[in-house]
């Protein structure tokens, strides 16, 4: 999960005419010294708000890992005064004004350059957010710090009464803010388009229908196989034998502990200060080895893009990755395309026996991995496997909507949970807790905008990886050897240094050489579980 309060950020949420420090190059000067003086001054504007918002994600931080809870009532006041000003300096009519002055400019300037770049963004960020009054930003936030201090007492307490009331506010709010953007198809257009610019609810939909089309066989076909036995993930783990472990291999991967940090919390998630400090999350369950392995492979995938962001936008909108989905793709590729391959276990599974030599010193490779493969229909999205993942977000995706609409009620939710999970993936949750309870999205925020980015990131992941390797073909064999480099250097080439200078189309198409296609996804799935699988 990449922490982005979408609701909250101004979204809302090699070619460089400027050089590191963004003054202008001389043969810019010559325009005039009025054009340096606003490119500053915009610059200048644009840190100040950025510092402000590092700021809140810092106390968010806080409140999700080490506050104590009685911390919630001011903690959610203190976040929504740095939201409020933040708001304000960023709508301030002068940041208009500069933006309306250096158009000329934006437009003598390659499309990828850093001016061009910096200008088009945040015009496009405050185009948006001066739809946004900040008084709704101060209610928004306030309620959205007070329901996850909620959340995080009901869920283990499978008390689903406590949250309803407050679930309908979110839902309240949720709409409200998509009514700040009039002429849109569907009420989640405006929510979508936020964390993935250029989706509406009806390209999700029709997307998602077709992905369905070819999973549910392949899903069907897999489960009618014996399961995988995956006992061997279930024994006594101890928490700082696996933490240790995790960290080695993410290290390995590239995440550089110097401009970061890994903590626990009760639902994963990666958050960004600067891209000098990168921080993740994750959780650890001694009895089930894979939790908090692969909670930490894929925060350390969102990561490693904030991380590979080029060092000269920091303080800047360009500073961030591009959408939710292409955020997605890097979790989920360094998770499962990479850490569930079987060339990454035979590197690092002898190590791992060593680490746990009476748990795994009598298990074997093959048995290991399909274990971390296995395909089975379950409760909680977050230990879903690949193939069954999609269709837990699809689920939600489909809620999001019904409630946003109005065709769903708060109140109706765990019965439809229920009665959704029954037929979808043949399990229904025996509680709230693992039903309606189990994410922390609604109950942080917003209703609406960001479940979808999970699928795309599962798409795009598998059409980023097979772009990588059609240029290096020896990725995987050097995954075999322990060896990320040239794989991590591909995606910072292609992806990771450009941040926001590039849409999410714009980007895919730079980077693999066509639009967003499911297709090397669906490849992707059918070759390693048929395999797997004997299909």
């Amino acid at each position: 999960m990449h922490r982005k309060r979408y609701l909250s950020k101004r979204s809302l949420y090699k070619h460089q005419s400027l050089c590191v420090c963004g003054t202008l190059s001389p043969r810019h000067k010559e325009i005039g010294g009025s054009v340096e003086a606003q490119f500053e001054e915009l610059q200048a504007r644009l840190r100040e708000v950025n510092d402000l918002e590092s700021a809140s994600a810092l106390l968010g931080w806080d409140q999700t890992t080490y506050m104590p809870p009685g911390g919630a009532e001011a903690r959610g006041r203190q976040m929504a005064t740095l939201a409020r000003i933040a708001h304000e300096k960023f709508t301030d009519d002068a940041v208009g004004k500069l933006l309306d002055e250096l158009k000329p400019f934006e437009a003598s300037q390659p499309y990828d350059s850093f001016a061009a770049s910096l200008i088009r963004v945040a015009r496009h960020d405050y185009d948006r957010a001066i739809k946004v009054p900040a008084p709704f930003l101060t209610e928004l936030y306030t309620h959205a710090a007070a329901s996850y201090d909620a959340w995080t007492r009901a869920r283990p307490a499978n008390d689903f009464a406590t949250v309803e009331p407050i679930l309908e506010k979110t839902l309240d709010l949720s709409r409200r803010y998509a009514e700040f953007f009039p002429g849109y198809t569907h009420i989640a257009d405006p929510l979508i388009d936020a964390s993935d610019y250029g989706m509406q609810a009806a390209s999700v939909r029709t997307l998602f229908r077709n992905l369905r089309d070819q999973l549910v066989p392949l899903v069907q076909a897999i489960t009618a196989q014996p399961p995988a036995d995956d006992s061997c993930l279930q024994l006594h783990y101890p928490e700082d034998q696996q933490r240790a472990f995790g960290e080695m291999v993410i290290k390995r991967y590239g995440y550089d502990f110097e401009r970061g940090r890994q903590d626990k919390t009760h639902h994963p998630f990666m958050t960004k200060f600067s891209i000098g400090d990168v921080r993740i999350t994750t959780r650890f369950n001694e009895h089930d080895l894979g939790d908090g392995l692969f909670s930490t492979l894929h925060e350390a995938g969102h990561a490693l893009y904030e991380q590979g962001v080029n060092p000269a936008f920091e303080g800047t909108p360009l500073a961030s990755g591009t959408s939710s989905g292409v955020h997605e793709s890097q979790s989920r590729m360094w998770e499962n395309i990479v850490g569930r391959s079987r060339g990454f276990w035979q590197h690092f599974y002898p190590q791992l026996q060593a680490v746990f030599p009476q748990q795994l010193g009598n298990v074997d490779l093959d048995t290991f991995y399909r274990a971390v493969n296995k395909v089975q229909r379950s409760l909680i999205r977050v230990d879903a496997d690949e193939v069954t993942y999609n269709l837990h977000v699809m689920l939600r995706f489909d809620f999001e909507l019904a409630m946003l609409e109005g065709s769903m009620r708060v109140r109706d939710l765990p019965d439809a949970w229920h009665e959704r999970m029954e037929s979808d993936l043949g399990v229904a949750p025996p509680d709230n807790r693992d039903g309606v309870l189990q994410d922390v999205h609604w109950y942080s925020g917003q209703i609406g905008g960001v479940f979808q980015g999970y699928t795309l990131g599962n798409i795009l992941s598998a059409q980023f990886y097979e772009a990588a390797t059609r240029a290096n073909p020896g990725i995987p064999n050097e995954i075999a050897r322990g060896e990320f480099g040239t794989l991590h250097g591909w995606l910072k080439e292609n992806i990771y240094q450009y941040g926001r200078t590039f849409t999410a189309p714009e980007l895919v198409e730079r980077a693999t050489g066509s639009p967003l296609s499911f297709e090397p996804y669906i490849r992707y799935l059918r070759n390693k579980f048929s395999e797997l699988y004997g299909l």
